[in-house]
């Protein structure tokens, strides 16, 4: 059983942080059926670092779990009455095109609550549904470049650093879970069927929210990145990466005095917290000589035996020997139909202590297009004549 259990999703979505959202609703018991054009949805056709488990893109690994495929041919009149049918039957529409894309195609808001006034149209765009930046390409190393992110990201030595990972799509997305799930809950009490937008400007804006918020406000600054290897222009030093003979190790909150004992640096003695805003060049400096004197283990012990709060600098092969990360049982492995194994993260939130489980692999491009057609009360004639005229395909392809 989940939260959601009831609840259907038709998820038009594509690319990276729609298809997450439509995926999360699915964890939580959704019903959710993606809508893909015959050749199927972008992430199933493209993967990062062009990396394919048996033909599964791991783009579709990341975000294709718990959902059902239909696959639709949404230029052809066929095809956009079949989905009008769906659209009958769901609570939330789900699409992440430009502005406009739906109702070029005949799905506009009005016509989707023309067939059903209660459904809930959720779109997440790059820039909002209009303005002067509604037509822009929203991927997000532009979205780092615009909203500060990438200024705020490295030294002011070496100039601004692009994050390594897309937080941008996953934060945006799970902006646009929390909004779906308040507008089911609004519309179970008023009956008020409302639209949610989420946008990846503000999405991008909103994972800063603490450092803007300070910067507007006029906090002390002499520039958006750290100095002498601060990760950041607003914390008290050293809180950053220092290198050890042998690796690195992050330092975060920490107090002069304690790095003077760990580190054998006697003139922290007399410093004080302020110290640690004020005077943060020689701070860091300071601790960065220190540190590169050091083992990673002799650093990890020092550090460890006053208190400061610190951690060794691992890459993702250290997810796999993390204990804390095996008792989260934060990774799922699911074997493919050819065998190979699959690994996803789990759902990222605990429910009575328990992480929903995976009912269904990522699936195949309209796999469950007779299905769904059948459930939408189309009768078999009807759907044979829709397969017939390729308004709808049902293939066990993972590639279009």
């Amino acid at each position: 059983m989940g939260a959601l259990d009831g609840i259907r999703v038709l998820s038009f979505n594509h690319f990276l942080s729609g298809p997450a959202a439509a995926q999360h609703l699915g964890d939580l018991g959704a019903d959710v059926i993606t809508v893909e054009p015959l050749t199927g949805a972008f992430q199933r056709n493209w993967a990062v670092a062009n990396r394919f488990v048996d033909d599964i893109s791991v783009n579709h690994i990341t975000t294709g779990r718990n959902k059902r495929s239909i696959a639709v041919d949404l230029k052809s009149s066929e095809g956009i009455a079949a989905v009008k049918r769906l659209i009958a039957t769901a609570d939330v529409v789900m699409e992440n095109f430009r502005p406009g894309t739906l109702d070029k195609l005949g799905l506009s808001e009005a016509e989707m609550r023309a067939v059903n006034p209660r459904i809930i149209i959720a779109a997440t765009t790059g820039y909002g549904a209009d303005g002067p930046y509604a037509k822009r390409p929203g991927q997000d190393v532009l979205l780092q470049a615009m909203a500060g992110l990438a200024a705020h990201t490295g030294s002011m030595e070496t100039g601004p650093v692009a994050v390594g990972s897309v937080p941008i799509d996953h934060h945006a997305a799970a902006l646009t879970v929390a909004g779906i799930i308040a507008a089911l809950f609004e519309r179970e009490r008023t009956g008020v069927a409302r639209r949610v937008e989420v946008n990846m400007l503000q999405a991008a804006m909103d994972l800063q929210g603490e450092s803007i918020t300070a910067w507007m406000n006029g906090a002390d600054r002499t520039g958006p990145r750290g100095r002498d290897g601060m990760a950041n222009w607003f914390s008290p030093a050293p809180y950053g990466i220092y290198a050890t003979t042998d690796g690195h190790v992050m330092i975060s909150m920490s107090k002069p005095v304690d790095l003077a004992q760990a580190l054998n640096l006697p003139e922290f003695a007399a410093f004080t917290e302020k110290d640690g805003f004020d005077r943060r060049g020689e701070v860091s400096r300071k601790v960065r000589e220190g540190m590169a004197a050091l083992s990673t283990e002799d650093a990890v012990a020092k550090l460890s035996a006053v208190g400061v709060w610190h951690e060794v600098v691992r890459d993702y092969d250290g997810l796999r020997d993390n204990p804390q990360v095996a008792h989260l049982q934060a990774f799922t492995e699911l074997n493919t139909e050819q065998g190979s194994p699959m690994v996803m993260l789990s759902h990222p939130v605990r429910y009575d202590g328990e992480t929903p489980a995976i009912r269904r692999a990522p699936p195949a491009l309209g796999a469950q297009s007779r299905e769904v057609l059948a459930e939408a009360g189309f009768s078999d004639a009807e759907i044979a004549a829709l397969i017939a005229s390729g308004a709808v395909v049902e293939t066990n392809k993972m590639r279009g």
